[in-house]
């Protein structure tokens, strides 16, 4: 491994993209080679033009040897992306991070069913208590939640984790020796003392607007899926949402009372077909299965009513024996169903079987936008579920 020195010397120049580093790396074979490389063999790197090859030629080495210091003082750690220690998950987005500051212990992202859990800054007290609720029973069930550390949704995700004794991992958009938001000191703290704080900026690094959207990568690119509780039309956490998408992860979303503009953004993804969560299971089914060593299956006593005065949270009970499979409700097509004739097909299509969205569109013959919008609201009515992949299936026996 080369000297961290030229790792953070290729990771804080700023005039050159993350794609542009990345191809140097591959081109030269490691950060000092890169160093050391001449600006007519710059050239040869794709995308490199005559602008980026001189800002390569700056060789000076005392903000990296500064950021060093810093870490040592901080007790930070330094996670490049060639170290063994560095997520696959994120290693294989577009645009990982070429370098990470660690405070706390780094978990095996790669083994944990890690769902992201984002919101507005401004949320709503039923935001602030469901997200809560939701991270409490995730994190009892075994899942590892991240977030930011923005006041409103974040914070509120990070403390419901932290209550039901979760591992928790906070993403954040500066550098660790500056705190914001202030208020957030103390859940700043007990995050680093029983999870893991990251950030791609260094020490120093002020916590302004360009950052959030950037980190908001991280976020998703270490997860499985996200999990939006409430967002405006225009909000950080349609934006990770977006690069949930984007890097193939499963987006899910709290339904959030219609007219209200601080779920205008969150009921629109839900109109776009991302998954219904009104309990953590709804988030955790479709891993339970890949993931069988990590997800358990407990009674969650919840500790208090979710936005009041916090209490000791008591350690979940396990189930003696699990219960019997509960009979599905019976739905009768030959009565007044309710079903609308989409929804009708749909429900004939899935009889039996679990079957991707793409191939419901094909059978039904559909268009995209109706049947997305007939499986919405077939979900909140409990007809259906949705499983991972975008897979539904019935959640009722057919009459």
């Amino acid at each position: 491994m080369a000297a961290l020195q030229y790792w953070l010397w290729l990771a804080g120049l700023p005039q050159v993209s993350g794609q542009m580093k990345l191809a140097l790396l591959e081109h030269f074979g490691g950060p000092d080679k890169v160093y050391y490389g001449e600006q007519e063999e710059y050239l040869l790197v794709e995308g490199i033009n005559r602008r980026t090859a001189e800002t390569l030629g700056d060789k000076s080495l005392d903000r990296a040897n500064r950021v060093l210091g810093d870490c040592d003082r901080l007790g930070l750690r330094v996670l490049t992306i060639r170290d063994a220690e560095y997520p696959d998950r994120l290693r294989n987005i577009y645009d990982p991070p070429l370098a990470l500051y660690v405070q706390g212990r780094m978990p095996r992202f790669d083994e944990e069913v890690a769902v992201a859990m984002v919101g507005t800054r401004r949320a709503s007290a039923y935001a602030l208590e469901t997200g809560e609720r939701l991270a409490y029973q995730m994190a009892a069930q075994g899942a590892l939640i991240v977030s930011g550390l923005a006041e409103g949704g974040d914070a509120a995700a990070l403390r419901g984790a932290l209550r039901a004794g979760g591992v928790t991992a906070a993403v954040i958009g500066g550098g660790h020796d500056i705190i914001y938001p202030k208020g957030n000191r103390y859940l700043y703290e007990d995050i680093a003392a029983r999870g893991v704080i990251l950030s791609e900026y260094p020490p120093g690094t002020e916590h302004i607007g360009g950052h959030f959207p950037v980190r908001n990568r991280i976020i998703s690119g270490l997860s499985l899926g996200v999990v939006v509780v409430e967002a405006p039309e225009r909000s950080g956490a349609l934006i990770t949402a977006s690069r949930a998408l984007d890097q193939g992860r499963d987006v899910f979303v709290v339904p959030g009372q219609v007219g209200d503009r601080r779920c205008a953004g969150s009921n629109a993804l839900l109109r776009d077909g991302a998954g219904v969560v009104t309990d953590a299971w709804d988030v955790l089914t479709g891993y339970a299965g890949r993931f069988p060593h990590k997800i358990r299956s407990l009674r969650i006593e919840e500790p208090r009513r979710f936005g009041g005065t916090p209490v000791p949270a008591e350690k979940p009970v396990r189930k003696s024996a699990p219960p019997p499979e509960p009979e599905k409700p019976l739905l009768d097509l030959n009565g007044d169903h309710g079903l609308t004739d989409d929804q009708l097909r749909i429900v004939r299509a899935l009889e039996g079987r679990t079957v991707q969205v793409d191939d419901l569109i094909e059978e039904t013959q559909i268009p995209t936008r109706r049947i997305l919008s007939a499986l919405t609201v077939l979900e909140i009515d409990r007809i259906v579920t949705q499983e991972s992949g975008k897979r539904f299936s019935l959640s009722v026996a057919l009459k």
